[in-house]
């Protein structure tokens, strides 16, 4: 078997057969690669949808496990997997029609580790946007093999997004962190540090959907707090990365934006806490923050932050006020 096509599947019963069905909609023969769906827990019909695709596709195997996380549905999938390549795919996602036989007939013919395609954003309507126009000068698609350090720091950009990759199944042993938010983040410097030949095809493969009740987006108090923790940890395992690496630059570049984030944060949601905060990021000593790969609006903030971080919580907090 080519590809195993590893879904994380929880309370998505809204979007689980646009998902499913594109993944059907594809140039492999059912023989060739196999979708395993993991719920992880669902509480809605998710499971049962799940179960309906597993009796009706050969290649769908259903896995239902305790709910986990994004992390533990991913690594219960991993250790399933039968497929020679692997690829993650959200669950309120879904590809483009008959894309994966062009990025396994690339993995073959380059003999690659890692390959990267191209994604877009769309919303709850399925009508794409473009949030994050400004920083895409930074990520480079160019189809030139080269090893992974060179990858992250020169064409990767700070999207760390793993659906976006297909991979070798060997590199799976490189599990996703459990119960943590941010794991892609955590989890793609591992993988490209382990790879000798990486690429990119600018192709558009992956619709990604950014809704209101997903972790990024979600206005619940408690989450914030966690993603706030999560980052601030997220800062740690950075500089811990980075000691066994010749060029560090990614690494600096992704802590400043993991700060100035983080700043943006607490000034919306903890403003009374930033005193505290300083403190915190202050003992990380992560300061002057880098301006690698930053845009104009982020090289603005770096640039603030450096000065005063509590000029930019103040600038921060009068902006979404008014």
């Amino acid at each position: 078997m080519l590809l195993s096509i590893i879904v994380p599947v929880y309370n998505v019963e809204k979007y689980l057969h646009k998902c499913v069905d594109s993944l059907l909609a594809q140039d492999l023969s059912p023989e060739e690669y196999e979708i395993v769906l993991v719920d992880d827990g669902s509480t809605d019909h998710s499971g049962t949808i799940c179960d309906e695709y597993g009796l009706d596709h050969s290649n769908v195997r259903v896995i239902h496990q305790q709910n986990g996380g994004l992390s533990a549905a991913r690594n219960t999938g991993i250790e399933v997997a039968q497929g020679k390549y692997v690829q993650f795919v959200d669950s309120d996602d879904y590809l483009e029609p008959n894309v994966l036989k062009s990025l396994i007939d690339k993995m073959e013919q380059d003999n690659l580790d890692v390959l990267r395609f191209n994604y877009r954003n769309v919303n709850e309507q399925y009508e794409v946007f473009e949030p994050n126009k400004e920083s895409k000068p930074f990520v480079d698609f160019r189809d030139e093999i080269c090893d992974g350090l060179t990858f992250l720091t020169e064409r990767l950009g700070f999207a760390c997004y793993a659906c976006q990759f297909v991979l070798k199944y060997e590199l799976t042993r490189i599990r996703f962190t459990r119960g943590i938010y941010m794991e892609d983040t955590d989890w793609i410097p591992r993988l490209l540090l382990q790879t000798k030949r990486v690429t990119s095809v600018d192709t558009m493969v992956y619709n990604y959907m950014m809704r209101s009740g997903s972790i990024t987006q979600s206005v619940d108090k408690k989450k914030k707090r966690k993603v706030l923790e999560d980052v601030l940890s997220l800062v740690d395992t950075m500089k811990t990365q980075m000691q066994d690496v010749s060029d560090q630059r990614w690494f600096e570049g992704m802590i400043a934006q993991i700060v100035v984030s983080a700043i943006c944060n607490v000034s919306i949601n903890f403003y009374e806490e930033r005193k505290n905060f300083i403190e915190i990021i202050k003992a990380k000593k992560v300061f002057p923050l880098s301006y690698y790969h930053s845009t104009k609006t982020a090289k603005r903030k770096i640039k603030i932050a450096n000065i005063s971080p509590i000029l930019l919580f103040w600038m921060i907090r009068i902006k979404n006020k008014y």
